[in-house]
């Protein structure tokens, strides 16, 4: 520390900040400095050894420790007590099955993280208005951490290891609450394989968003339509197989759908039955071969399966909008969720 920092604590916080840009371990925003008993408290929360391996990228030689995973939830900005969640989400984006290359892809996709359970208030996560945007500390710093682990852990930074072409502006920063109290169907973790009620992360990545404004009808099917439409289109078709998409319904959606009695699989179903394109259409973008025969005109599929599209409810029920998301190559989600593990003392010893 030089003097000129000595007995000013701004002055010291601003050389600690400056001590990190210079060591590369920011993404590019400041970071907080992580002391071990910051760490410790982050491992105490999620039950876990520092020496614990979390994560390993095998073609690089480089694992990630919970110790080295909980310094840089620290640095993103977390309390401790969010480090069980950033544990949970970094585990459920370790599942999907495009992650060995997700980190280095042209691409750059982003993980979708979604929270269910108590763990959603109990931290303030937000789940309604805003969902995607800022102003919530947890959503935006388990967010965060994801990224910096992938960053400090396995040394994967843009124009060195990461080979992203444009990347993606959301990066490290999508994590929502999915808003299970406005919405007509079991969450999203149970249909990821955990009992209702339980904290849970699941993980999804993915390319982009895009919204779907449907506010002028009271229709289900125009609704399922519209968001069949956008769900069809040839920009998300990749490499001679399906695309692949999913939605986060607003509550207003996702309560017109339900009061006419669709459940989440019938709204896949639907979806997948409808968000299709002419041949032609395809063979015109150059996205696909000429057929001859009877395939030349014939209706085209864009989704691999119903069951490959996640729905998740969220945001705020002020408009009639909802935001499908476009799963990284085409690979979907992996249909897994994961559960929150604490430590001894449970949830209770949060904060």
């Amino acid at each position: 520390m030089s003097e000129t920092t000595t007995g000013d604590p701004v002055a010291a916080a601003k050389a600690v900040i400056e001590y990190c840009y210079e060591r590369g371990w920011s993404d590019g925003l400041p970071v907080l400095p992580a002391t071990q008993a910051d760490v410790d408290a982050c491992l105490a929360a999620a039950g876990r050894d520092g020496a614990d391996i979390v994560g390993s990228v095998p073609h690089l030689g480089r694992s990630v420790t919970a110790a080295q995973a909980a310094a840089n939830a620290i640095m993103a900005g977390c309390r401790p007590e969010y480090f069980p969640v950033v544990l949970a989400a970094w585990q459920a984006v370790n599942l999907e099955r495009s992650v060995r290359g997700a980190w280095q892809s042209t691409s750059g996709p982003a993980p979708l993280l979604v929270v269910n359970g108590p763990v959603r208030a109990r931290l303030g996560i937000n789940c309604a208005g805003g969902v995607f945007g800022p102003g919530f500390r947890a959503n935006a710093t388990i967010a965060r951490a994801i990224g910096l682990i992938v960053r400090n852990g396995y040394g994967i930074r843009p124009q060195q290891l990461e080979q992203a072409t444009q990347g993606l502006p959301g990066r490290w920063s999508i994590c929502l609450g999915e808003n299970e109290e406005m919405s007509p169907w079991e969450p999203l973790s149970a249909a990821g394989g955990l009992p209702p009620g339980v904290d849970a992360v699941s993980a999804v990545l993915i390319r982009t968003c895009e919204y779907v404004d449907n506010r002028q009808t009271d229709s289900a099917e125009a609704v399922l339509r519209d968001l069949a439409d956008t769900l069809a289109r040839m920009g998300a078709y990749v490499g001679g197989a399906h695309s692949s998409g999913g939605l986060v319904l607003g509550p207003e959606h996702a309560a017109l759908l339900g009061n006419a009695g669709y459940t989440r699989a019938d709204v896949q179903r639907w979806l997948f039955e409808h968000a299709v394109r002419d041949r032609a259409d395809l063979v015109a973008a150059g996205k696909i071969e000429p057929a001859g025969g009877d395939q030349a005109g014939a209706r085209f599929p864009m989704l691999p399966a119903a069951a490959d599209i996640p729905i998740v409810v969220a945001g705020a029920a002020n408009a009639a909008m909802s935001m499908v998301f476009r799963p990284f190559g085409w690979a979907p989600w992996s249909g897994r969720s994961v559960p929150v593990e604490y430590g001894p003392d449970g949830p209770e010893g949060e904060g």
